[in-house]
């Protein structure tokens, strides 16, 4: 399997490309980031993002796409720019039919760093540690997009057969338990009328 993780962020959207499977070492395939200056229209700066995405899924040819799920941070503005920029790049996959996973930054650092509250440098480290690098990917959001990658890899393919194992259930019609079926009839209070 091959994902992009998407580290999404206004000035900078963390891209990180890593294939394999649970099971078998994980490899990486690419990773940098897609810049927009602080100094241009919030319109144009998408655009770039847009267009920053598209050339890494035209380039890549994922299976999946996970994304960092936004979470409330007290700072609004970084918020709407990150929020902003993960929406982007749900279209961008979504146009493809690609699937899209939302990852929580604490289930990313347990999942490669076993602790969920573990800083931007373990998280480097381990990503480093897991993908055999020479060096740490930088900058952090390089390497947070990596995280998310392999936190799908492991993680989200069992989440999907969970999801589908559930669907279908829904979808069995139920079996009955008896063959008698019974007809009620209502019962009048306050006298007959």
């Amino acid at each position: 399997m091959r994902v992009l993780g998407i580290d999404p962020g206004l000035t900078r959207c963390g891209m990180g490309v890593v294939e394999g499977s649970i099971g078998r070492p994980l490899g990486l395939v690419d990773v940098g980031v897609v810049r927009t200056s602080a100094g241009i229209p919030v319109p144009e700066r998408l655009v770039t993002i847009e267009r920053g995405v598209d050339a890494w899924l035209d380039e890549h040819t994922p299976d999946a796409v996970a994304i960092e799920r936004i979470f409330a941070r007290s700072d609004v503005s970084t918020i709407m720019g990150t929020a902003q920029a993960a929406g982007i790049a749900m279209v961008c996959a979504a146009r493809r039919g690609l699937p899209v996973a939302l990852h929580t930054p604490s289930e990313v650092k347990a999942a490669v760093s076993g602790n969920g509250r573990a800083d931007k440098a373990q998280v480097g480290a381990m990503v480093t540690r897991i993908l055999r690098l020479d060096a740490m990917p930088k900058p952090a959001d390089a390497a947070d997009a990596l995280a998310l990658a392999i936190t799908h890899i492991w993680r989200g393919g069992s989440q999907s057969r969970i999801e589908a194992a559930l669907a279908a259930s829904r979808t069995t019609p139920a079996r009955t338990t008896s063959a008698r079926t019974s007809v009620r009839t209502p019962v009048r209070r306050g006298g007959a009328r």
